[in-house]
């Protein structure tokens, strides 16, 4: 099969693309860069057809739209696609031509879940700008699918992470190391509230397994919405724990105000601000029964790999 894979070389695409490759594909990936940034290059990288084009660039005119009108794919997986715009010049391009579209939404998309696990059948009550434009985008390939037989596949990651690309951290940010140093050291880690709010991570090379599943399970998978995230959801208290204990400790935890955490996390508080707003824990159920999804890294097994990243690189000092 030819598979198209838009903006392959990220979070996702470093882990995806070897796994097409090495199944067989005839892959071509469209990124900025020649190079995956977060997998080894000689990772079966050698087999793929490059095309270097800057898609922001070329959507302020019509040479994206004509790029993708001139590529003949029979899959194609949609990594970096942000507004309902782009998406409809996506559709555009290859309705009636290819046999599978796959897009990559965002556990956004779905809002704060009134209930856990959160089920894609569930109601979308987006909070946040971004979650709005995936959830456009998504109602719109599945009205698509429903109405002209247009072969959409959405899928919804949570919080990608893989051993370059560290896991959102025990305090609900992206904060360097930090955090893991004085969880390591015993010493003193703040969190908001009673630490309560969940995370739900995911490994690139999951989604990379449940992005290829779509591709073998066309036929359960055409038209329908998965998430693609970790086992279980974890507690920002759990998270500490756990991290803690790696170093035979248990952790030393403040537990303060939002106004407090704002003056300990400084710009990072933005992002916590955001996760304790979403406290996402979504289920793994239909992918598991429709696709045969069996993610290999919990998220204590996220950090392990990170945390070990991290030591053997020396950024983390303990």
């Amino acid at each position: 099969m030819r598979v198209l894979v838009i903006g392959g070389t990220g979070h996702i695409g470093s882990y995806l693309v070897p796994r097409l490759v090495i199944r067989g594909h005839r892959v071509q990936v469209v990124a900025r860069t020649p190079a995956p940034q977060y997998t080894d290059p000689r990772l079966a990288w050698g087999e793929v057809e490059w095309i270097v084009a800057d898609r922001s660039a070329e959507e302020r005119d019509e040479t994206w739209r004509r790029r993708m009108e001139s590529l003949d794919a029979d899959a194609v997986i949609d990594l970096i696609c942000y507004t309902p715009e782009q998406n409809r010049l996506m559709v555009e391009a290859f309705e009636g031509r290819i046999l599978h579209f796959i897009h990559c939404g965002t556990i956004w998309s779905y809002g704060p879940p009134a209930r856990s696990p959160y089920a894609e059948s569930d109601p979308r009550r987006p909070i946040s700008e971004y979650g709005q434009m995936k959830a456009e985008i998504e109602a719109e390939l599945i009205d698509r699918y429903r109405t002209t037989g247009f072969p959409a596949t959405i899928i919804h990651p949570g919080h990608i992470s893989g051993r370059k690309w560290l896991p959102i951290d025990p305090q609900g940010a992206r904060n360097g190391v930090g955090v893991y140093e004085r969880l390591a050291r015993g010493e003193v880690v703040h969190l908001p509230r009673w630490g309560r709010e969940t995370l739900h991570h995911v490994h690139g090379d999951d989604l990379g397994q449940l992005f290829e599943a779509a591709l073998i399970h066309r036929g359960a998978a055409l038209g329908e919405a998965f998430s693609g995230v970790a086992p279980h959801a974890m507690s920002l208290l759990a998270c500490c724990e756990f991290v803690a204990s790696l170093f035979g400790r248990r952790p030393n935890l403040a537990f303060v105000s939002d106004d407090e955490m704002a003056e300990v996390l400084g710009e990072a508080w933005a992002t916590t601000q955001d996760h304790l707003a979403h406290s996402p824990c979504c289920s793994i159920e239909k992918a598991q029964r429709l696709l045969g999804y069996s993610p290999r890294y919990t998220t204590e097994q996220i950090y392990i790999e990170s945390l070990e990243y991290l030591l053997e690189t020396g950024q983390l000092v303990v």
